[in-house]
């Protein structure tokens, strides 16, 4: 027990060490291409954190297990949202900018709402999930051509690296972001199983959590760097990849099915991201603030009572 007690703290400073150098390295490159540091937080940020999404996912349709596919984005985008976002802002106000308000999040909740009615009538047929990745080429697409900086994070000031350290610092950030989730990952299993847990509530619990742990360290450190438009690139960005690339390239690879889906997993992923849309438009502010993070976390702590009670 011991030894899964140091791989388990070796983990997590791997992954606290890899956001650190991941925030560093994705805010030069913003600072000096002249990129916002919300698109950079989505594309590049975004797809790093989603890796584990990705490799279970395919793996899951590899082996025709379309439940771990599917569970595994629909999960990962529920605590990426109502949990991970809700617990940043909990910390400090995550600044909304006017793109995020009218571009971002609503298209974010279009792109929800096509996924859940492609699962809920008929899953995914190959079709649909090259229909889906062109969409996420579309989207990637559309967010540079209409990208442009605007709120405080961009006129702040920061150290400009060179370009070759600024990607060997986003590289080296991004693997020990996995690897590092990777020892925490499977120590916890382990001591878990130690300690007599079964493993349905592992699945639940520390599988689910443990591949959204580098959106999770990633945002904290952000905001701690007072990016917080890189963090909530992060998150949406994260959304985007699980529900389009991910989904879709595993569709592609074995057509998909929704049928363990209930109703209450579908709530809990529509309202996660509606409930952040609809926050800033109260007329007070346009941040996400404690109150809108304790309406998730409360959303969030629904869903886990859900969950368990049904075990």
């Amino acid at each position: 027990m011991f030894l899964q007690i140091v791989i388990l703290l070796l983990g997590l400073l791997m992954v606290i060490g890899g956001a650190n150098y991941l925030v560093d390295g994705a805010s030069s490159v913003a600072r000096k291409t002249g990129i916002s540091e919300f698109v950079i937080g989505l594309v590049i940020v975004g797809f790093g954190t989603s890796l584990p999404e990705l490799v279970v996912s395919i793996t899951g349709a590899i082996s025709r297990n379309s439940d771990i596919a599917v569970g595994n984005v629909i999960g990962s985008n529920i605590f990426n949202t109502s949990l991970i976002l809700a617990f940043s802002a909990m910390i400090a106000p995550v600044a909304i900018t006017r793109q995020n308000k009218f571009r971002d999040i609503p298209l974010t909740i279009l792109l929800t709402f096509l996924v859940v009615f492609l699962g809920k009538y008929g899953g995914l047929s190959r079709l649909d999930g090259i229909v889906l990745v062109v969409l996420f080429a579309g989207y990637i697409f559309y967010s540079f051509r209409t990208d442009s900086i605007e709120g405080v994070e961009q006129e702040q000031s920061g150290k400009v690296l060179s370009s070759f350290l600024s990607w060997v610092m986003i590289a080296g950030g991004l693997a020990a972001l996995i690897i590092g989730g990777r020892f925490f990952v499977h120590s916890a299993e382990n001591l878990a199983r130690m300690l007599g847990v079964s493993d349905k509530f592992i699945a639940i619990t520390v599988l689910a959590m443990g591949t959204s742990l580098p959106e999770f360290i990633t945002s904290i450190v952000a905001l701690a760097k007072k990016r917080s438009q890189l963090a909530l690139g992060n998150i949406l960005g994260s959304n985007v990849f699980n529900l389009l690339l991910i989904l879709g390239c595993s569709a592609i690879i074995s057509p998909t099915s929704f049928a363990r889906i209930d109703i209450y997993d579908y709530s809990a992923l529509l309202l996660s991201i509606i409930l952040v849309w609809t926050s800033v438009y109260t007329g007070k502010k346009n941040v996400l603030d404690r109150f809108d993070a304790s309406l998730m976390l409360i959303l969030f702590a629904a869903y886990m009572t859900k969950l368990f009670i049904t075990l």
